[in-house]
């Protein structure tokens, strides 16, 4: 596969149609067609559905939206590299990317960027946010430089600092919940509760070990990976978001947010590949969150 097959594919792929795709890349529909059917043959896969007689739409098929996926992660880590290679060696400048999840832990790496930014305004930051998983995948592939994750990392493959500040965990609630009279909240206030419970894989097995019980025997109504959203569905009157502290500003508004007791806290870490060569800007932000937080692991 060329890269600029690939490029004509995610084309057609975001127009929805193989002429708006053509017109967009400065291509005859012909010629475009002959391209996407040859991409086709090559990887012996129908990718594209076209529209009944006289409909100009195309759909993907499910192997055309996993090539859509691989495609996008392919031409991304390409701009990457092509931006990394082309720097000047005399003035820093380019891009670091970060992938993070929800965390007050993220003022540290935005102190760490003001800083650089203050020195070298030409570099840019680059953050995505999403799960564990997200984070650690995106890592995987090299397509960011950085992770900022709560799972503790496997030291064989990564390097990790851990983020000085430690998020607490808590209950997000309506302030006319029945809990919200109490300062903090133990693990049988919530026994019989609807529960928010994180989708991420580390939330919900440290969650069962502070309930003593496993997350399939409580009242879970509700799977969220945004914590945003979460509180909209608490606010609506879903039940008791099991969140960070920090994440949401309850103050002036219907929510309000209680510890649990036993208190119980989560380290993040910032994450980056072992033996990975990091581009100038990179390492000078990592060098910088070293800084901020030098007990590093």
């Amino acid at each position: 596969m060329e890269l600029r097959t690939l490029q004509y594919f995610l084309a057609v792929a975001r127009e929805q149609s193989i002429s708006a795709a053509a017109q967009s890349l400065h291509l005859s529909q012909p010629t475009l067609s002959t391209q996407l059917k040859a991409l086709e043959q090559q990887l012996g896969k129908q990718l594209l559905v076209r529209g009944a007689k006289g409909s100009r739409k195309v759909t993907l098929t499910e192997e055309g939206m996993i090539l859509r996926k691989r495609a996008e992660e392919i031409l991304g880590l390409v701009r990457k590299t092509e931006a990394e290679l082309t720097q000047s060696d005399q003035t820093l400048a380019g891009d670091v990317y970060i992938g993070a999840g929800e965390t007050e832990g993220v003022r540290l790496l935005a102190r760490a960027a003001e800083a650089i930014r203050s020195r070298s305004p030409q570099v840019r930051f680059h953050i995505a946010s999403g799960n564990w998983v997200f984070v650690m995948e995106q890592l995987d592939k090299g397509l960011i430089d950085f992770g900022l994750a709560y799972a503790t990392p496997d030291t064989a493959k990564y390097n990790a600092v851990p983020i000085p500040h430690k998020d607490l965990w808590g209950v997000l609630m309506r302030r006319d919940a029945p809990l919200a009279r109490q300062r903090t909240i133990a693990p049988e206030d919530l026994w019989d509760k609807p529960l928010l419970v994180s989708m991420q894989e580390n939330a919900s097995w440290m969650l069962a070990q502070w309930f003593g019980r496993s997350i399939d025997q409580l009242n879970v109504v509700v799977r969220y990976n945004l914590v945003y959203n979460a509180s909209i569905l608490v606010d609506e009157g879903l039940g008791y978001a099991l969140t960070l502290d920090k994440l949401i500003n309850t103050k002036g508004s219907s929510l309000c947010f209680r510890p649990l007791s036993p208190r119980k806290e989560a380290q993040a870490y910032l994450v980056w590949k072992k033996y990975q060569v990091l581009s100038r800007p990179a390492s000078a932000f990592l060098a910088q969150v070293l800084a901020l937080a030098p007990h590093g692991m």
